[in-house]
């Protein structure tokens, strides 16, 4: 059965971010200006960051060919994955002090990028149906679940009270692929916070206990809707997906690489030539 996508990685993402930003604004109000990067704070937020980056570079993609290996599923490591992807670049950039020139600018430049490049990746990611494991689920399965999603519906099509029934029809009679296979998968965001808001809409028209009734009907009507879109639209996902992957892959090469020079030769300036 596939699986819900949460983003709980993105919240604990934000969090951690406040965190650090906390620190680094009483480490800022401490000495009366921007911390810089040879000193503590400025070293330690840059060694971190660049750890997490090394994490998200090499853990992810271990456990992904690692097919023996049982050591956590394959949705939690993408979550670890996004997680350290998204704060480590944010404590190389703070590790910065906001400044860009030479190769440090390049590794900066080389580090929004590839940020940038995982937030697409990861909607692209959520746009293929998976299992927990993180396999991704054929076509026959979704229809299938489809198929038990109707048989669901039967039930409100009848349902006693007028409202719930009118609901129930104008909410399942829409076709979902109508957009067309590539702007259900770019356009998602939009499709759903328009198909949110119209449900906002109708439950206030409704009294009290209609409105309960109204929730575990939209739970239903918006599990099919996902599968069809799904249905729908998997194959431009999957081409999408795999082109984003022949560019993420080797631009996060690129980083990493530019990252270990700008390290030497801090390293080489710092405490070699004294």
């Amino acid at each position: 059965m596939p699986s819900q996508r949460t983003n709980r990685e993105l919240w604990l993402s934000f969090i951690a971010m406040v965190c650090v930003t906390l620190a680094y604004l009483f480490v800022m109000a401490w000495q009366g200006r921007l911390p810089r990067a040879r000193e503590f704070f400025g070293h330690s937020i840059g060694i971190l960051g660049f750890i997490l980056m090394l994490m998200t570079e090499t853990l992810y993609s271990l456990r992904k060919r690692s097919r023996s290996a049982r050591w956590g599923r394959m949705a939690e490591w993408l979550e670890f994955h996004i997680f350290t992807g998204i704060v480590g670049p944010y404590l190389v950039l703070l590790h910065s002090s906001w400044k860009f020139n030479g190769l440090a600018g390049v590794v900066m430049l080389l580090t929004v990028m590839i940020l940038a490049s995982g937030f697409v990746g990861r909607y692209l990611y959520t746009a293929v149906p998976r299992t927990a494991d993180g396999v991704e689920v054929e076509a026959r399965l979704l229809e299938e679940q489809i198929a038990a999603s109707n048989m669901a519906l039967q039930a409100w099509f009848n349902a006693p009270e007028g409202a719930l029934r009118d609901l129930a029809r104008n909410f399942s009679s829409a076709p979902v692929g109508s957009a067309g296979q590539f702007s259900l998968v770019v356009g998602r965001a939009v499709l759903d916070w328009n198909y949110q808001l119209n449900w906002w809409l109708e439950r206030r028209r409704l009294n009290p206990s209609q409105r309960a009734q109204a929730r575990r009907l939209e739970e239903l009507v918006s599990r099919r809707r996902t599968l069809e879109i799904q249905l729908a639209s998997v194959t431009v996902a999957r081409r999408l997906l795999a082109l984003w992957h022949a560019i993420h892959v080797p631009l996060g090469m690129v980083l990493f690489s530019a990252a270990i020079i700008h390290i030497i030769a801090a390293i080489y300036y710092a405490t070699l030539l004294r």
